[in-house]
């Protein structure tokens, strides 16, 4: 439940609230999930990385297939929209 909090209240993805005071609160919160969703996009990444050397390097069973291939790559553009989103001033 406290995790939970924290998240509400504007947890980075190190599950610290954003460190900059000087911002708005809505702004600390927007930065919060920016930074949340570049670390994700990080992790897919490297996932779609380790994929593309198994299917390059490794036994034809270890590759994850096409769709699974299709998937991290939709997960990519969600969560680069998001940061994007999250970055954006609104005036």
């Amino acid at each position: 439940v406290a995790t939970l909090r924290r998240i509400g209240s504007g947890a980075a993805a190190d599950g610290q609230p954003w460190p900059e005071r000087h911002q708005l609160p809505g702004r600390c919160l927007q930065l919060a999930d920016a930074d949340c969703a570049l670390a994700g996009l990080r992790v897919v990444a490297e996932l779609m990385l380790a994929a593309e050397r198994t299917r390059q390097n490794g036994a034809p069973e270890e590759y994850l297939g096409d769709r699974v291939m299709e998937g991290l790559k939709m997960a990519c553009v969600a969560l680069t929209a998001q940061a994007t989103e999250r970055l954006h001033v609104r005036e």
